[in-house]
């Protein structure tokens, strides 16, 4: 941007030639880098998060980009897989010279244009090119912004939420060279939740946990202005990083990633925390920091500099010049009230101007001399990072501004930044999602009060359900125990029948009956965070302080009793329209209730469609842990009917006991969206749905994988009545019965849940084994090396009591079998994993360890191996699943 006082009107028409030419360079600029990776053909149908998520041959290769093109897909793949070298643009050119692009041939050649071809060294350079080599042609910036200017929202929310875990420093506005209206990703950022400890750590209320959208803490701002031959991102990552341990939360030039020049990234507002430890020797600040990175010149890019000081506690500027023009960009904030320092290089700048024009500065922004840093670039020293921190604890301890980012958008809409939440679909779902939201005064009383058929009728009727199950595999049960059993069944599936659904629940049926898809899902989120909001505040704690298993005044336990406090969630309304169908159905089997009067029986194509957008539906409810089987098969049915031809299934589940990472696991594995962390997990088991990709189904051998998560099923202990052990054995059976593929995760060495050895002796019986693989996490010291080939069988011994249990319960007549006695388990054989720890370093600042996410992607590859050479069950379509439910 040229002239004076074009800065102060941007967008005001003022040099309407100037504002004509300028976007159109910029638009071949977007385009170009559009067509470069392939992206072109998102911008008016964008990229979803489903087609993200589809299986396919690459899924089954850990393989490198060799060509732009592959660069997003290799992003997204390794960002799902929460890998750190997501942001790693270099290619490997293929050797063959048929394979090599078609512009990087018309480089070589201009490349050799002046060698002479009979030359012996012109020889040696053309085949040295022929190698190998790495290039690097797209910054990971212009990737980031391409691959979100081609995505859905809930694909960039997804993205943003990876890169989060990553600890990368994560896009807020994300600028639009093309037309200049830049969008602020308040929606992008709606999924994120940290927890914190205050310092010192002082028992339960040191513990914070809350949505990085609406927390509010002070905010630092990094800019350039001009140039300065200090680098911004280095400096942040620095100040970011504790004791000598560099993160490198914000991309600069110096990481080797790809360091090409930015093409269409300038105006990106990047962002990233500090969360404190609690721990003194820990915590660079006492309380959580914001931290802001404007790429490009303040110059070029003044309306997200005009929203940074307007968002800041302090603004960092970093500069080797300052000039007539940057002196009166500077003096149009004299009437801000924020902080301004200035970092100037002592050797590329003209001293005595910046001096000159420091000086003019000091009253207008209201500034000293200790505002002023010097910095020598070629030592990134120690001390000068303690003088950053040490300013900004300055600032934190007096009374300064604190923001969160959804006021950030607020300020943000006022300046006119488009805000992505915006879009009339998005606010329709939040306006529907407040007015069931606004009733929640108390959760459980929410429950007893508008969820009306959960609880003791549901209860009860399952408890009804199973005695009746079991009476089928008796020898000559009697009539009339069978008869009343019938009776008290249809009794209460009558009083559930004769209530309407309430304001809440039907105005929840509105909102996934919507014609629109993304309505449909921009309410589902909005559900599950307005939910998360308003109704379980007890429940952040940290986790080693949530509720176990009680026992009764007796010693034994109630099965209705939860294993900790069951947080109000989305599937608890799909748990009642789950229950409407029930006893509805349940009257027209016995003959009470005309078919043609039935109310409910579209409620199962909606939960289908949820399903196939990537909701995880509970498939073993977590109050009565027991399967609403007509309710789950009336599901599949339409599940069947909606993929038609496409049905062929494999089932994959993970079974073992809370707290030992299967749901992030899954996650991890496949981008999928199972709750995670005892205080947010619901307690049933939970599936979801992953596509395979058309091209790869015929040699995977199926259509779909249907994911199965055993949640908090599995207790772990065996209680001395039992009544626990048999239930929890009888669910695991159950879901390895149904499953192809069986992932049983354990914390530590001779932690097999005796549940799920009795499930393996069950199953042993009938010959339905699936294909399993033990996984060993390694939950707290990523050093710790895996397990010795002589240490697998001492793995794979559960301990002698509840071998010896689970044996008697079977009646096996050998007394007990060791689990790798087995005929199915060999020790030798790849069926025992061990997955280094999740978190490199100390939380809450500690990132995903890239040796956790490599070991995923291996096991991944594994399970995806063992089902295309058809080691695990026979794949089955949907109509053979339902069947099998119904037996099992």
């Amino acid at each position: 941007m040229e002239g004076d006082d074009c800065e102060f009107r941007y967008g005001d028409g003022t040099n309407e030639a100037q504002d004509n030419d300028f976007p159109t360079v910029e638009r071949s600029r977007l385009q170009e880098m559009l067509s470069l990776l392939g992206l072109e053909t998102y911008q008016v149908q964008k990229l979803s998060l489903q087609d993200s998520l589809q299986i396919s041959f690459d899924s089954m290769k850990n393989w490198a980009p060799q060509v732009p093109k592959d660069l997003p897909w290799n992003f997204l793949r390794k960002l799902q897989a929460l890998n750190a070298d997501a942001r790693n643009t270099t290619m490997v050119l293929d050797v063959l010279p048929d394979a090599r692009p078609v512009e990087k041939e018309s480089q070589m050649e201009e490349e050799i244009i002046y060698w002479d071809p009979a030359d012996d060294l012109a020889a040696d350079i053309y085949s040295f090119s022929e190698l190998p080599t790495p290039d690097t042609p797209v910054n990971p910036l212009d990737l980031l912004c391409a691959l979100l200017i081609s995505s859905d929202s809930f694909l960039q929310q997804e993205i943003v939420l990876k890169m989060a875990l990553c600890q990368f420093a994560l896009p807020l506005v994300l600028p639009d060279s093309e037309n200049h209206y830049h969008t602020f990703l308040l929606w992008a950022m709606r999924g994120i939740v940290r927890t914190w400890w205050s310092q010192p750590q002082r028992g339960v209320g040191s513990f914070r946990e809350d949505s990085v959208v609406l927390s509010r803490a002070p905010a630092f701002a990094f800019v350039r202005m001009d140039v300065s031959s200090n680098s911004k991102s280095q400096l942040l990552n620095a100040v970011l990083s504790p004791g000598h341990r560099q993160w490198d939360c914000f991309w600069h030039r110096d990481l080797n990633l790809g360091t090409n020049a930015r093409e269409i990234s300038d105006g990106l507002v990047e962002m990233s925390w500090f969360f404190p430890s609690g721990r003194e020797d820990l915590d660079i600040f006492p309380e959580p920091v914001t931290f802001l990175n404007l790429r490009g010149d303040i110059g070029s890019h003044w309306l997200q500099f005009k929203l940074l000081t307007e968002i800041s506690s302090a603004v960092f500027i970093l500069t080797d010049n300052i000039s007539k023009k940057e002196y009166k960009l500077l003096y149009s904030m004299k009437e801000s009230t924020t902080k301004y320092y200035f970092i100037l290089s002592p050797y590329r700048g003209k001293r005595n101007t910046n001096l000159r024009f420091l000086n003019k500065l000091i009253p207008v922004l209201k500034i000293d001399h200790s505002h002023v840093l010097v910095k020598v670039s070629s030592t990134d020293s120690d001390s000068f990072v303690k003088r950053i921190r040490a300013i900004i604890g300055n600032v934190l301890r007096a009374p300064c501004r604190r923001v969160s980012v959804e006021d950030m958008a607020h300020a943000a809409r006022k300046l006119g930044l488009k805000v992505d939440e915006d879009c009339e679909e998005c606010q329709k779902a939040k306006d529907r999602m407040e007015r069931i939201t606004r009733k929640i005064k108390d959760s459980d009383a929410y429950r007893r009060d508008e969820l009306r058929l959960q609880g003791d009728p549901w209860r009860k009727a399952a408890q009804v359900e199973k005695e009746f199950c079991q009476l089928q595999w008796a020898v000559d049960p009697p009539e009339k125990h069978r008869a009343e059993l019938r009776r008290r069944l249809l009794e209460l599936r009558m009083q559930q029948n004769s209530h309407d659904p309430s304001s809440g629940v039907q105005e929840f049926i509105s909102g996934i009956s919507s014609p629109s898809l993304s309505e449909k899902q921009y309410f589902l989120r909005w559900m599950e965070w307005g939910l998360a909001r308003v109704a379980q505040p007890r429940l952040r704690q940290p986790p080693e302080t949530l509720l176990t298993l009680r026992p009764k005044h007796g010693g034994a336990t109630d099965l209705g009793e939860p294993l900790w406090p069951e947080p109000l969630g989305v599937e608890h309304f799909l748990r009642e329209m789950g229950q409407f169908y029930e006893a509805e159905s349940c009257l027209v089997e016995a003959g009470r209730l005309p078919a043609g009067q039935r109310r409910f029986a579209h409620f199962p194509g909606l939960a289908s469609e949820l399903l196939l957008t990537g909701l995880p539906l509970e498939l073993i409810d977590g109050s009565t842990l027991s399967m609403p089987i007509r309710w789950v098969t009336g599901l599949l049915k339409e599940l069947h009917v909606r993929l038609e031809r496409r049905s062929r299934l494999v089932v994959l589940s993970t079974l073992g006991v809370p707290g030992t990472g299967k749901s992030t696991l899954l996650n991890t594995m496949f981008g999928l969206r199972f709750a995670t962390g005892k205080s947010c997990s619901p307690r049933g088991a939970f599936m979801q749905l992953i596509t395979v990709a058309e091209g790869f189904s015929q040699d995977l051998g199926c259509d779909h994988i249907l994911v199965i998560d055993s949640g908090g099923l599995i207790g772990g202990a065996l209680t001395s009545a039992g009544d626990r052990f048999e239930l929890e054995a009888s669910l695991a059976t159950l879901l390895m019965g149904l499953s192809n593929v069986t992932v049983i995760s354990l914390a530590e060495t001779k932690d097999i849940p005796a549940a799920i050895l009795h499930a393996f002796l069950r199953l042993e019986k009938t010959g339905h084994m699936p294909n399993y693989q033990f996984v060993y996490q390694n939950l707290h010291d990523v050093s710790v090396p895996g397990p010795r080939p002589r240490d697998k069988r001492q793995l794979l011994d559960p301990p002698g009591d509840l071998s010896r249990a689970a044996a008697q319960m079977e009646k096996q007549s050998d007394g007990f079998r060791a689990l790798a006695g087995l005929a199915f388990c060999d020790p030798e054989k790849q069926h025992i994993w061990h997955i280094p720890g999740l978190w490199h370093g100390a939380p809450p600042m500690a990132a995903v360890s890239l040796a956790y996410s490599e070991a995923i992607f291996e096991l991944k590859r594994c399970l995806l191996e063992n089902i295309r050479n058809g080691l695990s069950n026979q794949n089955k379509n949907i109509q053979q699943l339902i069947e099998l439910v119904r037996r099992l």
